[in-house]
């Protein structure tokens, strides 16, 4: 070696191609232009990939190694489909994170037998656990070794719950087997109800929901299972349940390949990418700690977000990725 300073065999350097992840851009440049443009909320905003955005998004570092693993490393440009990362977190959080109910676009049910059947005012306790399965497949009441089980979440249901408006119809599309005139459902955790119909207001607009409940079909209690039902709905009781504001993020861009071939990747940001709503939660999520990872069950896995959210006074958490892919379905 010329020189003779470095030994033989000499030193050799191999270059990887860079990661490319489909409706994200990587760029510094271009990530400062989206920040200083003001077309996301700081380098913290959780539509894109810098550390600070995807731990507020709620992505753990368990999911971004076995992300790392399962793409490896190769010297040929490629595109990674973003699918891919959403389900390792998906994965990562099945067995970890703690269930809760969430109603996001709420209308009121009232059970107009509940005074007679239950007495007035009456609320009923219930709860439901905080993880369904155990890790590396124990027992439902299993923990870890060395840790405690989660405790269970405490509820009450009374005369009036919030259900999501999606499971209701008024005249049910085939295959329907959630709430409307006639059928029966049971409110998880809770009673079988029968729907017995909805008041509207002047525009047509349902404002509540109506029901009877079935006695003695309390989730958990002897007989409970006589009454047959083929659907079961999340609901948050009127008497205890939380406002919180829920950002639902989606992918910022609408191309896959945004800054691909000279593109101008600002025309593809999807204006829809970021939502905001008042949802109604069980009281178990108001104690969230923020960036606490939950299921809010049948909808997806959120987080407690890591700058606004104050345990037990303003809740708000941000979507970090649904059930299932349902991009472009």
């Amino acid at each position: 070696i010329e020189g003779g300073l470095l030994a033989s065999p000499p030193p050799h350097q191999y270059e990887f191609a860079r990661l490319n992840l489909t409706y994200v851009i990587t760029s510094k440049r271009k990530l400062a232009q989206l920040v200083y443009d003001h077309k996301v909320n700081g380098w913290d905003d959780p539509r894109i990939p810098t550390i600070v955005g995807l731990r507020r998004r709620g992505y753990t570092p368990e999911a971004l190694q076995l992300f790392a693993e399962r793409i490896g490393v190769t010297k040929s440009d490629s595109w990674i489909d973003y699918s891919t990362l959403e389900g390792c977190l998906r994965e990562d959080l099945e067995l970890k994170a703690h269930r809760g109910m969430a109603v996001l676009n709420p209308v009121k049910l009232v059970m107009t037998n509940w005074d007679e059947v239950m007495g007035v005012g009456h609320l009923e306790p219930c709860s439901q656990p905080a993880l369904p399965h155990a890790p590396h497949g124990a027992s439902s009441d299993a923990a870890p070794e060395g840790t405690e089980p989660p405790p269970a979440r405490h509820f009450t249901i009374g005369k009036e719950v919030w259900i999501d408006r999606e499971d209701f119809e008024e005249v049910p599309p085939k295959g329907y087997k959630r709430l409307f005139p006639g059928n029966k459902v049971r409110l998880k955790g809770g009673y079988v109800i029968e729907c017995t119909g909805c008041t509207k207001d002047a525009n047509g607009l349902i404002t509540e929901v109506l029901a009877t409940v079935v006695p003695d079909t309390k989730s958990g209690t002897p007989g409970s299972e006589t009454v047959k039902v083929k659907a079961a709905i999340t609901w948050v009781g009127v008497a205890n349940g939380v406002n919180a504001e829920v950002r639902l993020y989606d992918r910022l861009f609408l191309d896959a390949q945004p800054d691909a071939g000279g593109k101008d990747f600002i025309e593809s940001l999807n204006p829809n990418s970021l939502k905001v709503i008042t949802a109604k939660v069980e009281p178990s999520l108001a104690n969230a700690l923020p960036g606490q990872n939950f299921q809010f069950e049948r909808h997806g896995y959120f987080v407690a977000d890591r700058v606004d959210h104050v345990q037990g006074r303003n809740p708000v958490f941000n979507l970090a990725v649904g059930l299932k892919d349902s991009w472009g379905k």
